[in-house]
């Protein structure tokens, strides 16, 4: 077979050429169209579902919210593990799919069978779906330099202007915020002061919740002009909320919110805190990339939407950059690139100076770039992306790309002396003779 192959090779070199020309251009454009990345995408194909129960301990949160999801979720097409974490106020549930498995459709899936298991989870409680990101998926972390912000301002920017802002780029799956507080109303209120005036505390949450919304009234025409009544009862600020009515007592005199309690604005309960550098609190977000997205390219849109962003910010507030994996990128793809030019470099001598024939010498270097171009080929085809791993994989090829050729060249030159030998001694065989290779 391959004897037929390497004749039928030699009678059509012209088609030979060519296969190779095109196999190089559309190597060379699979180049530019790979993935590149600095390390390899091992994880898992997964799903994550998260659900949050302030203020529940652990094992509640096991009893009531993680196993009832675990096993409703285990009976899923294509599933091959299902995981679960249950901690202080929060759920988490690993649904682990096959690896040949479409992310999406497996996120569908999810969600069609979280509509039923709903059902059995306590009142309020809404389980929802993670990033469609991977584990290495963090590709830049950032924080805000606003040294005449507190913590509670910084977060506030970063929650309702940066991160809507980056969220917008293609390629991004989230922009998780991390640091500050986050404001809220709170309502400290005192248990004497509840039982003096025998009120419970479903009571005062009714009250809270009753006066904290918008009702809509009905649309009238008055001299030809319609008007649409409704009235707006959010709640703007601490004096709002002090005089939220929670009963009336006796005398016609409304029992307030004030008079149970205090009410203040300040931060939510926090777990940990976020230090940069040693410098004290810092407020940020992580970018988390799509599943299957060019790493670098979605960093560079990132950064172009930095500075679109920046603009916005107020007076002295600027993005200082903290991790970001295109400067490894570009180091590890730089490195190979200088590791396969030195290698071809050297396999380009040692073939000259074994053969000391340049034109055979050619004809084996060719192949190099022919075949590394090809591989780009295949590395797109099985969505495979240009990391350390696979650049590393072709450099230490490069030896066994050429030893073919330094064979069939140094085989070719010896059935070519022993046929002249031959010749010349006059032992060669009558009719007509060609040296086989």
């Amino acid at each position: 077979m391959i004897e037929r192959l390497i004749s039928l090779s030699l009678r059509n070199r012209g088609l030979v050429l060519l296969i190779a020309t095109g196999l190089f251009v559309w190597g060379v454009f699979s180049v530019r169209a790979s993935k590149i990345d600095a390390i390899p995408d091992l994880s898992e194909n997964q799903v994550i579902v998260f659900t949050e129960w302030a203020g529940r301990g652990p094992q509640i949160i096991e009893d009531q919210v993680t196993y009832p999801l675990v096993t409703n979720l285990q009976g899923l097409a294509q599933v091959r593990a299902v995981r679960a974490a249950s901690m202080f106020g929060m759920s988490f549930v690993y649904v682990i799919f096959e690896d040949d498995t479409d992310v999406y459709w497996a996120r569908e899936r999810v969600l069609e069978r979280l509509n039923y298991a709903q059902r059995l989870l306590p009142a309020g409680l809404t389980p929802t779906l993670g990033p469609d990101g991977t584990g290495v998926g963090h590709v830049l972390w950032y924080v805000l330099k606003a040294p005449k912000l507190d913590l509670g301002e910084q977060r506030a920017l970063q929650d309702w202007y940066v991160k809507f802002g980056l969220q917008t780029v293609p390629g991004v799956s989230e922009v998780a915020s991390f640091g500050g507080f986050q404001p809220e109303y709170q309502v400290t209120v005192d248990p004497t002061k509840l039982t003096y005036y025998n009120v419970s505390l479903p009571e005062v949450l009714a009250a809270v919740r009753s006066n904290n919304n918008e009702a809509g009234g009905r649309k009238f025409e008055q001299a030809g002009v319609g008007y649409i009544i409704k009235t707006s009862g959010y709640i703007q600020d601490v004096a709002t909320l002090e005089n939220v009515p929670v009963r009336t007592r006796a005398n016609g005199v409304p029992l307030r919110l004030a008079d149970l309690g205090t009410v203040q604005m300040t931060g939510e309960s926090r777990l940990g805190i976020f230090d940069h550098n040693g410098q004290g609190e810092a407020v940020g977000g992580i970018v988390v990339m799509r599943y299957g997205e060019n790493a670098d390219e979605v960093i560079t849109r990132v950064k172009a939407k930095m500075k679109e962003v920046a603009k916005g910010l107020p007076a002295g507030v600027s993005f200082d950059i903290v991790y970001d994996r295109s400067g490894l990128i570009e180091e590890s793809v730089t490195n190979i690139q200088h590791t396969l030019l030195e290698e071809m470099a050297v396999v380009s001598v040692v073939v000259l100076v074994f053969l000391f024939h340049w034109r055979s010498a050619l004809s084996i270097l060719l192949q190099i770039p022919i075949t590394i171009a090809t591989s780009f080929i295949l590395l797109n085809a099985f969505d495979i992306s240009s990391n350390i791993m696979s650049l590393t994989g072709i450099a230490l090829a490069i030896g066994v790309i050429v030893d073919n050729g330094i064979v069939m060249a140094e085989n070719a030159y010896r059935n070519l002396a022993l046929y002249q030998a031959a010749e010349e001694s006059g032992t060669l065989p009558s009719g007509p003779q060609t040296p086989t290779t």
